[in-house]
């Protein structure tokens, strides 16, 4: 079957989880994830495959190891299409709605070195400052970890500052659920969105590239 939008059960069950995040909430409804979540989400990314690239689907369990927040499943529903390691385009629907973003949401120690000289470098910087303007003009938001000070090694009055304060960067659109997120309508949102994130994501695999770094 192909995409015909999320249907209003994937938003019901996403805030009946908000209130219970408990394995007894996850069995009791988990045919309705699988059929109301997942495979609406599997449809879609696989309708966009063709020009953007196979996604993958994030399971639904958290991994609480290493944080505080122990309950045991995610409130949304995530696809990642890779471009190069932890860069590229993602959609997310959960309670809230729908999320589409692109670029990269976490990085290492040696990508942030090389994102901040590619800034610092006009030939470079220049180019991801015009792509940043085009986005935010066209009413998509940058979003990514960033200090509140300035990077050590640069000045205040550095043209390109505000880029300069980001470890991670990505841009992004959030749509509350309305009436058009179970149609079809929702392909041609995430399309316009993906390519405007396209050049973002393309300066990124060139001047930031994957981590170097041995993984732990």
């Amino acid at each position: 079957m192909g995409f015909t939008g999320f249907p209003d059960e994937a938003f019901l069950y996403y805030e009946g989880l908000e209130a219970d995040n408990s394995k007894a909430y996850f069995t009791r409804h988990k045919a309705l994830y699988e059929e109301a979540v997942r495979a609406p989400m599997l449809a879609l990314t696989d309708e966009l495959a063709a020009e953007f690239g196979q996604a993958h689907l994030f399971r639904p369990y958290r991994d609480m190891r290493f944080s505080k927040d122990k309950t045991p499943y995610k409130t949304h529903q995530g696809a990642f299409v890779e471009a190069m390691q932890g860069i590229g385009l993602y959609v997310e629907i959960g309670a809230e709605g729908l999320f589409v973003a692109g670029g990269v949401y976490s990085t290492a120690s040696d990508q942030v070195a090389r994102y901040r000289a590619a800034v610092d470098e006009d030939l470079s910087g220049k180019p991801l400052e015009a792509i940043a303007q085009e986005l935010t003009a066209a009413g998509y938001e940058l979003m990514g970890e960033r200090l509140k000070t300035r990077p050590r090694g640069f000045d205040e009055g550095h043209p390109r500052i505000g880029l300069l304060r980001h470890k991670s960067l990505f841009a992004g659109v959030r749509f509350e659920p309305q009436e058009w997120v179970h149609t079809p309508e929702v392909r041609g949102r995430v399309e316009r969105a993906w390519r405007a994130f396209g050049p973002l994501v393309a300066w990124l695999c060139e001047h930031v590239r994957g981590s170097e770094l041995p993984r732990r």
